[in-house]
C-alpha cells in the first residue's frame, strides 16, 4: 500500500519561472487588447455616431487607468522576450539569464515610470474633471 509522504515539499519559485509565467499572462493580455482594438475598430464601419458611443466608452477613468497596465505589460513583454533572445542564442546567457533578467526589467522600469507617470497624471486630471 501506497504510504502518504509526511512532509509534503512545496514547489520553490525561481526567477526563471515567474519570468516565465509573467510572459504567458502578458501574452494573453495583450491578445486581448488586441481583439478589443479590433472591436473598437469595427465601429468605425457603422458611421461617426456608433464610433464615438464606443470611444466615450473606452475614454472612461477605468480605461485610461487600464492603459497605464496596457503600458506595462507592452514593457514587460517585449524586455522579457529580448532577454529570451539573448538567453537562447549567446553563450553566455544561460549562465548570465538573472542578471540579464534584472538589466531587461531595470530598463523597463525605467520607461513605465517615464511613460505611465504622464498617463497617471493625465487619469488623475480625469478623474478630478
Amino acid at each position: 500500500m501506497l504510504e502518504k509522504p509526511s512532509v509534503i515539499k512545496r514547489y520553490r519559485l525561481h526567477i526563471g519561472t515567474i519570468a516565465w509565467i509573467l510572459h504567458r499572462v502578458t501574452g494573453l493580455l495583450l491578445v486581448f487588447y488586441l481583439m478589443l482594438h479590433i472591436w473598437v475598430t469595427h465601429h468605425l464601419s457603422q458611421g461617426p455616431a456608433g464610433f464615438n458611443k464606443v470611444m466615450k466608452a473606452v475614454q472612461s477613468p477605468l480605461f485610461l487607468f487600464l492603459e497605464i497596465g496596457l503600458l506595462g505589460c507592452v514593457l514587460y513583454h517585449a524586455f522579457n522576450g529580448l532577454r529570451i533572445i539573448i538567453v537562447e542564442f549567446s553563450k553566455e546567457g544561460v549562465e548570465a539569464h538573472k542578471q540579464i533578467f534584472a538589466a531587461m526589467m531595470a530598463v523597463a522600469l525605467f520607461l513605465f515610470l517615464v511613460g505611465g507617470v504622464p498617463m497617471f497624471v493625465h487619469f488623475l486630471h480625469t478623474l478630478a474633471g
